[in-house]
């Protein structure tokens, strides 16, 4: 992970640097990260502070349901504390366990409609601290996709500032090489992967191979995550950078690709793009981007890398 700097504009137009900090008080750093979580995390705000009883012995900071119906346990720490990795374990077996509990929750503040859309495969923990161990991050490397959780390091700057940096955990080499994994697997290796294969979007036969293509764009930078689901499958770094959705009819032979892009930013383009604000549709983003062939995903890689930068 490289630390991350900030600069400004100084009086005589030279660059200074912004030394940052961590807040006085957690519950500063959660209030403010809670009141803006569908913002910054992509996670819907459910409950602060939520008690998780007399086995567990604890309380949730925050929980949440994220932008693909996916159950979220959130911890903050105000420092480097590394305890946070197992505390966010325990609260992950607690919220695996009272699915019943968390489903009346997400009842009573999105409503039904959200309760329905809830995936139970794979329920996530996300860390907000100032810093974390080798350890933490090798402990985060070695879980993998049974348990996944995310470290995210936080900073404070003047004039209100606060920044948020995804921490990449450490991947152990394999036996036949000394060389650490740099990126996540792709979706057709996490379809193969998963507990319930048959419950994820399959890709068709005659899209394998334009989709391949598409996934190795989506993913070259070594940072985004691939998330398939019933319906459709993410690509996510703190947030869904895109969504992928195929439609395989023989007369309308497609891959629809979400993009977090704003559409007034792009000069759309009938057939190929889509300003999506207002539309009902499955997936997130904004921007749909209609890819057939490969002139149109060679076509849509400048949107794409648009979208995994502003990530």
């Amino acid at each position: 992970m490289s630390d991350l700097k900030v600069f400004r504009v100084g009086a005589d137009g030279r660059d200074v640097e912004l030394r940052g900090s961590t807040v006085a008080l957690e519950v500063e750093l959660q209030r403010r990260v809670e009141a803006g979580m569908d913002q910054m995390l992509g996670i819907r705000f459910l409950a602060s502070e939520y008690p998780t009883g007399p086995w567990h012995r604890g309380r949730v900071d925050s929980l949440g349901l994220d932008e693909n119906g996916v159950p979220v346990v959130v911890e903050f720490k105000k420092g480097s504390d590394s305890g946070v990795v197992l505390q966010a374990m325990s609260y992950l077996t607690w919220l695996k366990s009272s699915r019943h509990e968390f489903e009346a929750l997400v009842r009573e503040k999105l409503g039904e409609q959200a309760v329905e859309s809830i995936d139970w495969r794979a329920p996530r923990a996300l860390c907000v601290a100032a810093g974390y161990s080798w350890h933490d991050r090798v402990t985060v490397g070695d879980l993998g996709r049974r348990w996944p959780i995310e470290l995210v390091r936080y900073r404070v700057f003047d004039g209100g500032l606060l920044s948020l940096q995804l921490v990449e955990p450490v991947v152990a080499p394999t036996n036949t090489a000394s060389v650490r994994r740099s990126s996540a697997p792709t979706a057709l290796e996490a379809v193969v992967e998963a507990d319930e294969p048959s419950a994820l979007v399959e890709v068709p036969e005659c899209l394998r191979a334009l989709y391949g293509e598409l996934d190795e764009v989506l993913t070259d930078s070594g940072e985004v995550e691939v998330v398939p689901l019933r319906h459709y499958i993410a690509y996510r770094r703190l947030q869904n950078v895109a969504s992928v959705i195929f439609r395989p009819s023989a007369s309308h032979r497609a891959i629809l690709l979400y993009l977090r892009l704003d559409p007034d930013t792009v000069e759309l383009e009938e057939g190929f793009t889509r300003d999506m604000r207002g539309k009902g549709h499955l997936g997130t983003g904004d921007l749909e981007v209609r890819i057939t062939s490969a002139a149109g995903l060679e076509k849509a890689v400048p949107l794409i890398r648009r979208a995994v930068e502003a990530a």
